[in-house]
């Protein structure tokens, strides 16, 4: 099985010591032999990569950092807190387009994918690619942190000027992989009901993003939907 097949050309590039190395080859072989058992996984084959092959190495200017897909029916297309526009939006996802009209006037109603975001060049990275359908976590330990650790250090290595937007205490356990001397690092807790109120809603992350960018000379994020 080769899962990253169809990736984007620049991510193939400077990754491609990555897909050579033990642990890479040990997430397929976990990968295939759970198709094997029946497993059905989030998101599908084709779309694990899908953050990847929506904004090019060459493009990024923002990330956006959460730990796994969601692993309910339909949900996952491998943007992270993203789904498909018919798919009904999980709370997280909610409290986002709260904190968005409440920081800068937007009111999203129409639809909860975030594709238009990934095509402005925002990097929606899940640190885990991959899970079973109904088993939050479920693949955990299958080695992807050691991939997505090595996607946030290259893009912190080789290029600069990145907003790097850390959403609770499991995405700001990779700052130090960032190089916060030529990045922008912008923390909050995780958009989940159970702690927005502490810091996600109000934290007027998505106006300062776009603080950072013109200070940068970079175009600004069109977060409407």
């Amino acid at each position: 099985m080769e899962i990253n097949k169809n990736l984007e050309a620049g991510w193939k590039k400077v990754l491609q010591n990555e897909f050579q190395k033990e642990y890479f080859h040990n997430i397929v072989n976990t990968i295939s032999q759970d198709i094997e058992k029946s497993e059905t996984l989030y998101p599908p084959i084709p779309l694990i990569f899908n953050a990847f092959n929506h904004t090019p190495f060459d493009k990024i200017k923002v990330v956006i950092l959460w730990q796994d897909p969601y692993h309910g029916e339909w949900q996952a297309h491998g943007l992270c807190f993203s789904v498909p526009e018919w798919v009904k939006a999980p709370p997280s996802l909610k409290n986002i387009f709260k904190e968005i009209k409440n920081d800068i006037g937007l009111e999203i109603k129409d639809t909860w994918c975030l594709e238009q975001w990934s095509s402005q060049w925002v990097f929606m990275l899940n640190a885990i690619l991959t899970v079973k359908a109904g088993k939050p976590a479920s693949h955990s330990k299958i080695w992807w942190e050691q991939f997505t650790d090595s996607v946030i250090k290259t893009i912190s290595d080789k290029k600069e000027w990145v907003v790097f937007l850390l959403w609770w205490a499991f995405a700001q356990s990779k700052k130090s992989l960032i190089d916060d001397s030529k990045h922008t690092i912008l923390e909050t807790t995780h958009p989940s009901p159970f702690s927005a109120y502490r810091w996600f809603l109000g934290s007027h992350c998505f106006s300062e993003t776009n603080k950072a960018l013109k200070k940068m000379g970079k175009k600004e994020i069109d977060w409407k939907i």
